[in-house]
């Protein structure tokens, strides 16, 4: 592209494109991304990805951007250490569809269908999409990673897709019951794993929420941290320090009966004192329980977001901080001190959906990981139409 712009009247005149041009150049803009100020006030829930502000500028070991350019991000290389060849790191969660939602599945011309990229969605494709963006963030991170889809004998869930399994488990995977299952799941896998279990192949498992990206490899959570059964995400909250959106389990004998134990004891929590709960923060408020009754270590210590390891009842129980392990945009401290450049999980809650599925979009266009992940706290702040 060739620019005339000799002369003081037509520099003038020409100053708006040499600054379209110039950010273009820089990767600011992408022909299908709208970027805009994030509104300050305001409920609006708005239909296209809204890029405001990036936090963290200037704090050390914070991701810097310039829009959507990531100026001091150089991890995430294919000279990552690999996991042992006799472990094995696989992924668990719990995903239903819903059938009385299935004659919305062709559904065309429905006015509750979004658009995202170049697809339209109803409901329940929605739900699919988020689950495919959670398997493909996994093949580009973790490429030796299994997942396993824990869900209802009853639910029309059909996946076909390499290193993806589906396992029925009975139970009652209605909405208003749904988190108290996931703990009933959870227990009656780790069950039928402590039958199988091999000595001369161990399976670690994590198990996730449907609605996170890994962004990194996390099988150094086994090979960086060897005391522990399980781990745990905690962060800076009172009420709820730890979130069950995050859970992993070292897949020794030992390990995975601690970590059934455990797990007992949160749903006879759960069931006694939160049953009021059990559609959502019920499992969270049963951790936190279970683990403040057993421990006792300085509750202070969820303050700071540094890894450490207690006993719990039985079990070693590793904890990680929300920061690295389970970013949030925009819950938590994390939304105002940035995003740290060593993050390695990033869970799109609640209305963040359509931004894991631009985030994946926007990956996929531009293979930068880095890039993808201010594109994320960028638009973090924003309530999308998911």
């Amino acid at each position: 592209m060739k620019l005339v712009c000799g002369g003081w009247r037509r520099f003038l005149w020409c100053l708006p494109l040499l600054f379209i041009v110039s950010h273009l150049l820089s990767g600011g803009l992408r022909p299908d991304l709208s970027i805009e100020e994030v509104p300050k006030k305001g409920k609006n829930k708005f239909d296209r990805l809204v890029l405001g502000p990036a936090t963290g500028q200037g704090l050390p070991n914070r991701l810097h951007c310039q829009g959507v350019k990531a100026l001091n991000r150089t991890r995430y290389s294919s000279s990552r250490p690999r996991a042992e060849a006799r472990e094995r790191t696989t992924f668990v969660t719990v995903f239903t569809i819903y059938n009385g939602s299935l004659d919305v599945r062709g559904s065309g011309g429905s006015s509750d269908r979004v658009v995202v990229g170049r697809s339209s969605y109803n409901r329940v494709e929605r739900s699919m999409a988020i689950l495919t963006v959670f398997f493909n963030f996994i093949q580009v991170t973790m490429p030796q990673s299994d997942v396993v889809i824990l869900t209802d004998p009853a639910s029309d869930l059909s996946v076909t897709r390499e290193g993806v399994f589906v396992h029925p488990i009975e139970g009652e995977y209605s909405r208003d019951k749904l988190m108290l299952q996931r703990i009933r799941s959870y227990i009656a896998f780790l069950d039928e794993e402590q039958r199988n279990v091999s000595p001369d192949q161990i399976h670690n498992y994590i198990f996730t929420d449907s609605d996170i990206a890994v962004v990194d490899d996390l099988n150094s959570v086994f090979r960086d941290f060897q005391d522990f059964h399980l781990a745990l995400t905690f962060r800076n909250n009172k009420n709820q320090p730890l979130n069950s959106g995050f859970i992993a389990v070292r897949g020794t004998p030992e390990g995975i009966n601690r970590a059934r134990m455990f797990l007992k004891e949160v749903l006879e929590a759960y069931i006694s004192r939160y049953s009021s709960a059990s559609r959502m923060l019920g499992d969270q408020l049963a951790l936190a329980w279970v683990v403040k009754f057993h421990a006792s270590f300085d509750l202070k210590r969820f303050t700071k977001p540094q890894a450490f390891v207690e006993k719990v009842g039985g079990a070693s129980v590793l904890f990680l901080p929300c920061a690295v392990y389970n970013w949030t945009p925009p819950e938590g401290a994390g939304q105002f001190h940035g995003m740290p450049l060593d993050v390695k999980v990033v869970h799109f809650k609640g209305s963040r959906k359509r931004l894991m599925l631009e985030s994946w979009n926007y990956y996929n266009s531009s293979g930068s990981m880095a890039d993808m992940l201010c594109l994320i706290l960028g638009s973090g702040r924003t309530k999308y139409d998911f």
